[in-house]
């Protein structure tokens, strides 16, 4: 067990071949690289249905907030569909809230099939700022991602660079000073179990 920080990455693909996945792989690897323990939550793993608030403990869902809960950094990981983010990771962070969230450090990671993915990873700032978590700056998105990957291994030196970067940074502010609670997240009652 490493004495770094512990980063889990939630991969909202349900595809067999995912572009996401071997994103989330490279970042989770270089987190390892700097000290850090890791875990990728694979969503086509768990049993998660549509979130329902009078069932919020069905199929693996307490298997998934207890996951995240021990993690001092998560990454989001999505393809983009329809210029936001998968339904898979939505129906995720529904299942989870403050607890598993509040004063956690968020990365975020975007592949598209074509060339403008940057408005699914404002939608998931917004959702992590009203979790009270705090979000890495650096955020990487990865268009036209068909051309973009031999195997496991991104192509082109820049784009590994952007994927290595998110996961140091995800180690390197695990443990940041968190911001005060952002007003959304006070008046946000629902989002509380």
């Amino acid at each position: 067990m490493s004495d770094g920080p512990h980063v889990v990455a939630l991969c909202g693909s349900l595809r067999e071949e995912s572009y996401t996945r071997r994103a989330l792989r490279i970042v989770l690897d270089e987190a390892e690289d700097r000290g850090a323990s890791v875990d990728l939550v694979d969503l086509r793993e768990l049993d998660l249905q549509v979130f329902d608030a009078d069932a919020d403990d069905a199929g693996d869902a307490p298997e998934l907030r207890e996951r995240v809960g021990r993690a001092d950094s998560v990454v989001f990981g999505t393809p983009v569909y329809h210029g936001s983010y998968s339904s898979a990771l939505k129906t995720a962070l529904d299942y989870c809230g403050f607890d598993e969230f509040e004063n956690t450090t968020v990365g975020l990671l975007c592949v598209a099939g074509g060339s403008f993915p940057i408005t699914s990873l404002d939608h998931l700032r917004s959702v992590a700022r009203s979790l009270n978590a705090w979000v890495v700056p650096h955020q990487v998105a990865l268009p036209k991602v068909r051309t973009k990957f031999d195997g496991p291994d991104l192509r082109e030196e820049d784009d590994a660079e952007r994927v290595r970067t998110l996961g140091r940074r995800v180690v390197e502010y695990a443990n940041i000073e968190p911001d005060p609670p952002c007003p959304e997240s006070r008046e946000n009652v629902g989002a509380t179990r």
